[in-house]
């Protein structure tokens, strides 16, 4: 019952189903299979409900010497598939020494589409290939499949005859957990299948890369046939077969792969859809700030010829980014612009759609309308998104030419700065200070030169600022003055003595019967004290 259960999820995926693929499940060494199961209640004696089921067959271990004759005969035996294909694709003698697993069919419940469980159960198989599931201490040494001897296995003549087919007793249990199992030494995993949309997602969200497309269609479903491989990380100390860079040698095969798919997309890949050429491609059409910048050099992009694209076919590209003419005046730059922009080598970040008409355009060389019909996209609209495209590569390309004559320019000699030794702020009141200063002591120049020192205003700005302190606090009179206390200096002394004794001319003069204050002789012939300074200052006058 649980192994037609399990043949009835490939039936209702749509596999083909013959006597010799159930032969090959059932006795094939190399196959195996592995099954997602739903939660089991071991206290139910029901069978669980099998989610995922996925068939593997193990390939590679082939020695070297072998491979490299084969590979010198031109032709490649039947088995081992990914291995033989791989190898006769890129000529590498290595690569099938290395062992595989190839995931021959994969199928989930027809109730539960899209639910997770296929990748679930490709996360547990990668897992479980990488040693991640089973304790390998408490395991065999190795993995054992063989069935249990018997009498009649080791009869001379295999005991066929003499067999008497009955119920068996003591048989190996049906499933075995994958933790209680040793695990196969695999290198890498892989799968092949008609190449859809869908299909191409689904491997590469697990991890897998494209290394081999087949350029000619299935007669049966009209779809190419793709080998996608996804490199395990397996490495140990004891093991000595395992490559020392895993990883890189499957980025090399997937690099070449692209370089050689976009060779062909004008051939026999035309009829891609768009979209899934892009996603096999699998482009950058994302770049930071600075990279966009930074731009490309004319050298990027380079014609058929062998030479880079000229200043004249900067120039028409220009020109169509401006609308200014037709886009059939650049016709003959969007195949090297496509090629180089797809290589990477033209750093301008593009939409979806634009890098889809792109490839059409460039790589796929089809015509306008062809592209429109394929998108699903009025013909106007996609000439409005090309022109973008066009624009943006076009920027990229005078970016670059900039940057090349800046790095032409003789640059400016900088003379090297000292960091200062006071602060901005220091600086600044010092020099307000000594600018204070110097202007205090030309006032103070000018007031002598004048004869206006004693008229002016006596105190320091801190005697003025202790005066105006206090704010609300401080009591101002009614009259709105305030006084400052200062000390009489040198200079103001000698005015109050000066003020004080009279000139030695007019005291003379009024010793010999000097006039009054009112011009008129003194009886005694002397001034009277009593008048002071305005006397002093009245003789003067009368004189």
């Amino acid at each position: 019952m649980f192994l037609r259960r399990m043949m009835s999820l490939y039936i209702a995926s749509h596999y083909k189903n013959t006597p010799n693929d159930l032969q090959l499940m059932a006795d094939a060494p190399a196959h195996r299979l592995f099954v997602l199961l739903a939660p089991m209640n071991e206290k139910a004696n029901a069978l669980p409900e099998i989610l995922c089921v996925i068939q593997v067959s193990l390939e590679g271990a082939i020695s070297r010497g072998s491979a490299s004759a084969t590979l010198a005969a031109g032709h490649a035996p039947q088995g081992d598939l990914v291995p033989w294909t791989v190898a006769t694709q890129f000529q590498d003698p290595e690569f099938p020494s290395l062992t595989g697993a190839r995931i021959v069919r994969i199928a989930t419940h027809p109730d539960l589409p899209r639910q997770g469980y296929g990748s679930r159960a490709l996360s547990q198989l990668h897992a479980y290939y990488e040693g991640k599931l089973t304790n390998l201490a408490e395991t065999d040494a190795a993995p054992s499949d063989a069935p249990r001897s018997s009498a009649a296995a080791s009869a001379p003549d295999g005991g066929l005859l003499k067999e008497v087919i009955k119920p068996r007793a003591a048989l190996p249990p049906l499933l075995t957990p994958l933790g209680e199992r040793r695990p196969e030494r695999v290198h890498w995993v892989g799968a092949a299948f008609g190449l859809t949309q869908s299909l191409y997602s689904f491997w590469t969200r697990a991890g897998y890369q494209p290394v081999y497309l087949r350029q000619t269609t299935s007669d049966v479903t009209g779809e190419h046939s793709a080998i996608l491989i996804r490199a395990l990380d397996t490495r140990d100390d004891d093991d000595d077969d395992a490559p020392a860079t895993a990883p890189q040698w499957l980025t090399a095969f997937s690099s070449d792969f692209r370089q050689r798919f976009t060779s062909l997309l004008g051939g026999p890949f035309r009829n891609m859809p768009p979209g899934l050429a892009l996603a096999v491609l699998a482009p950058r059409v994302d770049f930071n700030d600075d990279e966009r910048a930074e731009g490309c050099t004319a050298s990027a992009v380079v014609r058929p010829d062998g030479r880079a694209i000229s200043a004249h076919d900067v120039k028409r590209l220009e020109k169509y980014a401006q609308s200014l003419v037709d886009h059939h005046l650049v016709a003959d730059l969007v195949p090297p612009m496509a090629r180089s922009y797809f290589a990477g080598n033209v750093p301008a970040s593009m939409s979806y759609a634009q890098s889809a008409i792109l490839l059409s355009l460039g790589l796929q060389h089809k015509e306008m309308d062809d592209v429109a019909r394929a998108l699903g996209l009025p013909t106007q609209q996609v000439m409005a998104l090309f022109n973008k495209a066009v624009r943006k590569m076009h920027g990229a390309l005078r970016a670059g030419k900039e940057r090349e004559v800046e790095a032409e320019m003789p640059t400016a000699m900088i003379p090297k700065l000292k960091p200062l030794e006071v602060g901005l702020d220091e600086d600044l009141e010092d020099g307000a200070a000594k600018v204070n200063e110097a202007l205090r002591a030309k006032q103070k120049e000018l007031l002598e030169e004048a004869g206006l020192e004693r008229f002016a205003i006596a105190g320091q700005e801190t005697d003025w600022d202790a005066a105006l302190s206090g704010g609300a606090k401080k009591k101002v009179p009614a009259s709105g003055l305030l006084s400052v206390k200062r000390k009489a200096g040198a200079e103001d002394e000698q005015s109050e003595e000066a003020e004080r004794t009279p000139g030695k001319k007019d005291g003379k003069r009024d010793r010999k019967g000097g006039s009054t204050p009112g011009g008129h002789k003194s009886p005694h012939g002397k001034s009277p004290a009593s008048h002071g300074k305005s006397s002093s200052k009245k003789s003067k006058g009368g004189k």
